[in-house]
């Protein structure tokens, strides 16, 4: 029994270390930027729709390499624009990410991965792209220096 309950302790941690740490409100990403010197990653998504979406998340957001290289470097920022009811945003967050949208994705690109800077400038943005995390984060920091 105690075997048992340190072999699934151990999955718990696991899981909590390897979890990307996903911001929703943008007023704190920034905040957070600031105080850590870091940019932000603001990522428009239809979490429960859209393809090229789910896979960016499964082939880059979600794996360990991603989050290793990208934890101390930058905030993640979600914005998410579901269609299914049962996936459905409080009022607040659905006007806070379109508002989101209005500044920063006026076209509807979805997915659309925007690097910011700790104030809310724009450094570049992308999509969705066949890339190994290592190479979409090198993708990611090189729109850091084009300034």
């Amino acid at each position: 029994m105690k075997f048992k309950l340190i072999i699934i302790l151990t999955l718990l941690m696991s899981c909590h270390v390897f979890s990307q740490e996903w911001q929703t409100n943008f007023e704190k990403a920034k905040e957070l930027a600031s105080k850590n010197n870091h940019n932000i990653i603001l990522v428009f998504q239809g979490s429960d729709w859209c393809g090229p979406c789910i896979k960016l998340d499964k082939e880059v957001w979600s794996t360990s390499e991603f989050q290793d290289l990208s934890k101390n470097h930058f905030i993640m920022l979600k914005a998410d624009f579901p269609r299914k009811k049962a996936n459905k945003l409080s009022d607040e967050m659905t006007a806070q990410n379109a508002k989101l949208a209005e500044m920063y994705n006026n076209q509807g690109f979805f997915p659309l991965v925007v690097v910011l800077d700790k104030k809310g400038k724009v450094l570049g943005k992308t999509g969705y792209e066949k890339l190994s995390p290592n190479a979409y984060f090198k993708k990611l920091t090189s729109f850091e220096t084009t300034l």
